[in-house]
């Protein structure tokens, strides 16, 4: 074992790297700041290592970090591991090809697996990897399997990210005169079926096994609307027998009542045909700004569907109509009475008011 290192970094005393330890969060890092002001005092190397949990030469290690980089060289550091065989370009390249998905025709898959992909960068690069070190460089380029959503095939992209990106400008225009000057609030608003018809969800299960999960096959269901703001954490709901104009009114009577005081909402709701039928009429704190057609991302209220269906009320038997209201409202005030998770769900960043 070499000679004990001397701490030649003077800046903190030994005070003051208590003070230190004290504040960190991380206990390791904390025994090391407290064993390099154990040295500081006088102590014995040995003795100031092993009170912190660490032989005298590991303390000696710390030593050297702490008189190069100071503090900040006590945390540990995550290993680099092996270099990427995939250049820069080549990870690029491989984005690409994954947003643009697989040619069914030429590539013979409709959605890319890691094998798929393994091949296509051997094809284009020569570069052969394992399918799990494809997925790992899937990873690290941020990329999960998820679930898709469908998509309508007339639904117009470029009216969709016009409308996000213009929202400040058209509330502007949208809002009526006696609206003026006084606080808004966006609220989004949808409404969801449900019943006997249920969903599945994912469940923990052993690889290679396809758990079971009792699914209803009646025919009984029930509509919940739903609206929230995300900027105040609150949010209204109804569960309807129906979905036509009237239950649209009463909800929008709901949604007034939980506006705040001399405020005014802008309700964005889509474009279903009751949302706009003639006996439809926004309360005097509501105004109604439509989605463009076919545009259910833009509507965090569906975020709240999925939400809800995978974890109150997937894999759920309902025993009559009274049971899918009970539920639902469960399941819904669940969701309502929770703020932070209204603000997690259903913030946009685009669904903003310019000061």
């Amino acid at each position: 074992m070499g000679a004990a290192v001397a701490i030649t970094r003077l800046d903190l005393t030994a005070g003051e790297l208590r003070k230190a330890a004290r504040r960190e969060k991380n206990s390791t890092v904390a025994r090391r700041i407290l064993a390099l002001a154990l040295v500081l005092e006088g102590a014995d190397r040995k003795k100031a290592a092993e009170s912190c949990g660490m032989d005298r030469q590991t303390l000696r290690d710390w030593v050297h970090r702490y008189n190069a980089e100071g503090l900040a060289g006590l945390r540990s550091r995550k290993p680099t591991g092996p270099r990427s065989r995939l250049t820069t370009e080549q990870q690029a390249e491989l984005a690409a090809l994954v947003e643009a998905g697989p040619d069914p025709e030429q590539h013979g898959v409709v959605r890319w697996r890691r094998v798929d992909l393994r091949d296509a960068l051997e094809r284009r690069f020569g570069v052969k990897l394992h399918e799990r070190s494809v997925g790992k460089v899937l990873a690290k380029l941020g990329y999960r399997r998820l679930s898709v959503r469908p998509r309508h095939p007339q639904a117009d992209e470029a009216a969709q990210e016009a409308f996000s990106k213009n929202f400040a400008t058209t509330l502007t225009t949208t809002l009526p005169a006696h609206a003026q000057g006084k606080p808004i609030e966006i609220w989004f608003q949808d409404e969801a079926r449900i019943g006997q018809q249920g969903t599945l969800t994912r469940v923990w299960a052993k690889r290679g096994s396809r758990p079971r999960a009792p699914r209803d096959r009646r025919y009984d269901w029930a509509y919940l609307f739903g609206a929230a703001c995300p900027q105040r954490g609150v949010a209204a709901g109804l569960v309807m027998p129906t979905a036509n104009a009237e239950a649209m009114s009463l909800h929008l009577e709901a949604i007034s009542r939980k506006v705040a005081p001399d405020a005014h909402a802008v309700l964005v709701f889509d474009g279903a045909g009751y949302h706009s039928a003639g006996t439809v009429r926004a309360p005097e704190n509501i105004t109604l700004l439509q989605l463009p057609p076919y545009a259910p991302e833009l509507n965090p209220i569906e975020n709240v569907w999925q939400y809800l269906r995978a974890n109150k009320l997937a894999i759920t038997v309902f025993d009559d109509y009274d049971d899918i209201v009970a539920k639902t409202c469960e399941a819904w005030n669940f969701f309502a009475n929770d703020p932070d998770r209204i603000a997690s769900i259903t913030s946009r960043t685009w669904a903003t008011v310019n000061p």
